[in-house]
């Protein structure tokens, strides 16, 4: 089997260079397509999902060996979450080269996050199948390498570090409120306003409410700690 062009351009976004084509394709192939004669991308994800996990807990050891498995938890769940795969699938355009059927491709599949974070799992687990752990090591560490280098603050949920700051000022918890929503009602986008007892506010836009939420308050959060 030969790489389309697409899936090829692809894979030096990836940076490897397939010597089984066919796992990549695999990789890259939803449910929503799938036949007995072209296997959907399940299994790798499960896979991947592993291989992700292994390299992040190598990372973090060896990135701060003083931590206690208490401050490695919230580093690795962050690293490995479903919206970090999404992130790094976006950054090298894996929405582009999936294999959909016709009603996720209508309904915006492309840009789904979970989608993404499924096929970013699947893609990590045939290079591992096609190279083993070293190359797939390479891959992860290339493309997460930023947000290692920055996961203890990103590790901190910004909703609960919000809370904590108003609480020890004796204010109220914080608010949120829907200040806004567009889109279509299977791709909904949500304006959400982080509010404080004082009047301090900050406004997030995102995909779900939770991830506006958690945007909303972490910029109040930076904002307010910066003064």
């Amino acid at each position: 089997m030969k790489l389309s062009a697409d899936l090829k351009a692809f894979a030096a976004r990836l940076g490897h260079d397939f010597k089984r084509p066919e796992l990549l394709v695999r990789a890259v192939t939803h449910s929503s397509i799938s036949s007995a004669t072209r296997p959907d991308n399940q299994r790798l994800e499960f896979l991947g999902d592993r291989v992700l996990g292994l390299v992040m807990a190598e990372a973090l050891l060896s990135a701060d060996k003083g931590a206690s498995e208490g401050q490695l938890a919230p580093r690795f769940n962050a690293l490995v979450r479903k919206e970090a795969c999404a992130e790094v699938a976006a950054q090298i355009d894996l929405g582009a080269v999936l294999k959909l059927g016709r009603s996720e491709m209508l309904s915006g599949g492309r840009r789904k996050q979970a989608l993404l974070g499924d096929a970013m799992e699947a893609v990590l687990a045939a290079v591992y199948q096609d190279a083993g752990f070293e190359a797939a090591r390479g891959v992860v560490l290339r493309h997460w390498g930023d947000r290692i280098a920055n996961v203890k603050a990103d590790a901190r949920d910004p909703k609960t570090a919000l809370q904590e700051w108003a609480q020890a000022r004796g204010q109220q918890p914080p608010k949120y409120v829907e200040v806004a929503r567009s889109g279509p009602d299977h791709a909904p986008v949500f304006t959400i306003a982080a509010r404080l007892q004082d009047g301090n506010e900050e406004q997030a836009t995102a995909g779900s409410k939770r991830h506006a939420e958690q945007a909303a308050a972490k910029a109040l959060l930076a904002r307010l700690e910066s003064k």
